[in-house]
C-alpha cells in the first residue's frame, strides 16, 4: 500500500457505514458529468444540420425536415440541460450532507476515544495539538468532501466518456488528444509526492502553534503578571513563522502544477485542431463531427488544469486524516473491567503491596499496603512527593499499579466497571475545574438530571448558598471559564456541593482547603464534618490541624508507609507525624 493511497484506503474503510449514501453521491457525480459533456455534441449535430441539413445524422434517424430536426435538438437541449441540473443538486446534496456527516462523526468518535485514553498519554501531549487535529484536521477532511472528491469523480468520467468519443468518431487522430494524459498523469503523481511530506509537516507546524496559543491563553495572568507579553508575541510570532514557512514551501510546489500541465494541455488542442481539420478538408471527417472533436477536446483537456487545485486539496486532507486516524488507532493501556460493583457499594478499601512508577521515572510507591474499613475516615500525610496524590490516581484507575493491587469491597478494582468504580468515589480536590456555564450547572455536573431542590439542598450543606444568591443572578450566575469570576474559597465550595450531590459513598478530599483563607477554611471544615458521616472518607492535608480526629492516619515517606495510627498515638510515638505536628505547631511533644 502506497502512502499517497493508504490514508483514502483507511477512511473508505472508516466510511463503510455510509456507503449507500457514497454510492449514491459517486452515481450522481458521474451522471451530471454526463449531461454536462453533452452540449458540445448539441453544438456539433446543430452544425451539421446547417450543413448537411437533410443529410444530417438527425435525417438519418428518421427526422428529415430541417426545421423538425431544430425542434428535436431544442427538445434534447432542455432535456439535456434540465437533468444535468438536478444531478448538480443532487451530487452537492449529498456530497456536502455526507462530508458533514463524516466529519461530525470522525470529530465524535476521535474525542470520545480520547476520552477514553489513559492520563498518560495527556501528560505527554500537548491540549494545541489535539485541539488542531479535532478541529482543523477533522475540517481539512470536509472540505475535500465537499468538493474534492466529486472533482475527481467528474474528471475520471470526462476522461472516459471523452475517449470513447473520440475513438468512435475519429480514431485516426484520437490519440493526439488523449497524447498528453500519461505526462498528466505523471506530473500528477509525481506533485502529489513531493507534496504529502510537506502537508504533513504543515499539519505538525499547526499543531504546535494551537498548543502555544492554548498554552498561552490559558497563562494569561502569568504573562500580564510577569509583562512578558512581548516575550510571548515574539513566541507566537515564530510558530506562527514557522507555519508560514510551510506552507510557503507546500505552495511553491502545489502553484506550479496548473501552469505546467496548461502547457502540455494546449499541444494536445493544438494537434486536435490541425490534424482534425486536414481530415475535413480530406473529406474524412464532416464539419459536425469536427466541431464535437474540437469543443471535445478542450472540455477534456482544460479540466485537468485544476487537477493541481483537487490535488492540493487531496494531500492536505488525508495529512489530516492520516493524524485522526492514527489517534482514533491510538490504543490505551487502562482497559475497562467487566465486573459490576455489588450495590449498595459498602466503601471498603485495600492496598496489597502495591508498587508504581510512572513510565520511565523511579518507583513513587514501593510495597504499600493499607486498609481502610467502610465508613472511616483515614487520613494520609507526608512530605512533598511521598506520593499521596499518586495515591488518590491509582484508587481512581487513572493509573495501573506496576505491583500489587487496589481492593474495593474486596473486588480488584482492575476487574470493575469503570463507570462504576468512578461513580462510587468523589473527588475534591485542590484543584477546582469549574466549567464555562452557570453555578447550577456546575453543581450538577455528573449528576445533571438533578432537581433545583437537591441542587440547593447541596449548596447548603457545603455552606455556598449565601453566596451564591448573592450573585447577580444566583444560581444562574455565569463563572466563566475555570471559573475565573468566582474566588478561590467559592469555587471550592461549589466543588464540595458538587461531590455532596453526586453522594458516593466514597469520598476524597485533596488538599480541599490548602489554597483559601482561615475563614472560608472554617467554613470548607463545618461542610465537610457533615458531608463525612456514613462514608468513607480519605483526606490529604498538609494542614494537620485538620485531620487530628481522623479514624487512621497514615504516614508516607518516599513512597513508603512508615507510620500509620490516630493523632494522639502517633504523636506518643514520637516519630515522622510527631516531627510534622511540631514544625505546624511548635508543640512540645510530652
Amino acid at each position: 500500500m502506497s502512502n499517497q493511497t493508504a490514508p483514502l484506503i483507511r477512511l473508505f474503510h472508516y466510511a463503510k457505514p455510509f456507503r449507500r449514501r457514497t454510492n449514491l453521491a459517486v452515481l450522481f457525480s458521474i451522471l451530471n458529468k454526463v449531461f454536462d459533456l453533452a452540449p458540445p455534441a448539441l453544438i456539433g449535430a446543430s452544425v451539421d444540420i446547417v450543413v448537411s441539413q437533410e443529410n444530417s445524422f438527425l435525417a438519418r434517424l428518421g427526422f428529415v425536415d430541417v426545421q423538425t430536426q431544430l425542434w428535436v435538438l431544442a427538445g434534447l437541449t432542455l432535456f439535456i440541460w434540465a437533468f444535468e441540473s438536478i444531478f448538480e443538486y443532487a451530487y452537492a446534496l449529498l456530497w456536502r450532507n455526507l462530508a458533514q456527516t463524516i466529519q461530525d462523526q470522525l470529530r465524535n468518535d476521535v474525542y470520545s476515544h480520547v476520552q477514553s485514553l489513559e492520563m498518560e498519554y495527556f501528560e505527554d501531549q500537548s491540549t494545541g495539538g489535539l485541539m488542531a487535529i479535532l478541529n482543523d484536521d477533522v475540517n481539512q477532511l470536509e472540505r475535500f468532501l465537499d468538493n474534492g472528491a466529486n472533482s475527481l469523480i467528474q474528471l475520471m468520467t470526462t476522461v472516459i466518456v471523452i475517449g470513447s468519443i473520440f475513438f468512435y468518431l475519429a480514431p485516426s487522430v484520437a490519440w493526439m488528444a488523449v497524447l498528453p494524459m500519461p505526462v498528466i498523469i505523471w506530473g500528477s503523481l509525481y506533485f502529489q509526492q513531493l507534496l504529502t511530506s510537506r502537508y504533513a509537516d504543515v499539519r505538525e507546524k499547526v499543531g504546535s502553534l494551537n498548543h502555544q496559543l492554548a498554552n498561552n491563553l490559558g497563562g494569561i495572568a502569568t504573562i500580564k503578571s510577569f509583562t512578558a507579553e512581548q516575550h510571548e508575541s515574539k513566541r507566537i510570532a515564530r510558530e506562527s513563522g514557522a507555519y508560514r514557512e510551510s506552507n510557503r514551501e507546500a505552495i511553491m510546489f502545489s502553484s506550479a502544477f496548473s501552469p505546467l500541465i496548461r502547457m502540455v494541455i494546449v499541444l494536445g488542442f493544438i494537434a486536435m485542431t490541425v490534424f482534425g481539420g486536414m481530415l475535413v478538408f480530406e473529406g474524412e471527417l464532416n464539419v459536425g463531427a469536427y466541431s464535437v472533436l474540437v469543443f471535445m477536446t478542450q472540455r477534456l483537456l482544460w479540466p485537468l488544469t485544476s487537477l493541481g487545485q483537487t490535488i492540493d486539496l487531496y494531500q492536505r486532507a488525508m495529512a489530516s486524516t492520516t493524524r485522526a486516524l492514527d489517534l482514533l488507532d491510538t490504543e490505551t493501556t487502562i482497559i475497562d473491567g467487566d465486573t459490576a460493583l455489588a450495590q449498595p457499594v459498602k466503601g471498603e478499601l485495600a492496598l496489597e503491596k502495591v508498587d508504581f512508577a510512572y513510565k520511565d521515572s523511579l518507583p513513587i510507591l514501593k510495597n504499600l499496603s493499607m486498609h481502610i474499613p467502610e465508613g472511616h475516615t483515614a487520613a494520609i500525610v507526608g512530605a512533598t512527593g511521598a506520593g499521596k496524590s499518586t495515591l488518590i490516581k491509582l484508587l481512581l484507575r487513572f493509573y495501573d499499579v506496576t505491583g500489587g493491587r487496589v481492593l474495593l469491597d474486596g473486588n480488584d478494582i482492575r476487574t470493575l466497571k469503570m463507570k462504576e468504580l468512578r461513580g462510587a468515589i468523589g473527588l475534591v480536590s485542590q484543584d477546582v475545574f469549574l466549567f464555562h456555564g452557570t453555578v447550577r450547572e456546575n453543581i450538577a455536573y455528573g449528576t445533571f438530571d438533578a432537581k433545583m431542590d437537591d441542587i440547593v439542598a447541596a449548596a447548603k450543606i457545603a455552606e455556598a448558598h449565601d453566596f451564591i444568591i448573592s450573585l447577580p443572578d444566583g444560581y444562574d450566575t455565569i463563572v466563566g471559564e475555570r471559573g475565573q469570576k468566582l474566588s478561590g474559597g467559592q469555587r471550592q465550595r461549589i466543588s464540595i456541593a458538587r461531590a455532596v450531590l453526586k453522594n458516593p459513598p466514597i469520598l476524597i478530599l485533596d488538599e480541599a482547603t490548602s489554597s483559601v483563607d482561615n475563614e472560608t477554611e472554617a467554613a470548607i471544615q463545618r461542610s465537610l464534618e457533615k458531608i463525612i458521616v456514613g462514608r468513607t472518607t480519605i483526606v490529604i492535608a498538609h494542614r494537620l490541624s485538620t485531620i487530628r480526629n481522623a479514624d487512621t492516619i497514615f504516614v508516607l515517606e518516599s513512597g513508603e508507609l512508615r507510620e500509620q495510627g490516630r493523632h494522639e498515638d502517633l504523636i506518643a510515638e514520637d516519630g515522622i507525624y510527631a516531627g510534622l505536628w511540631r514544625v505546624q505547631t511548635g508543640e512540645r511533644v510530652q
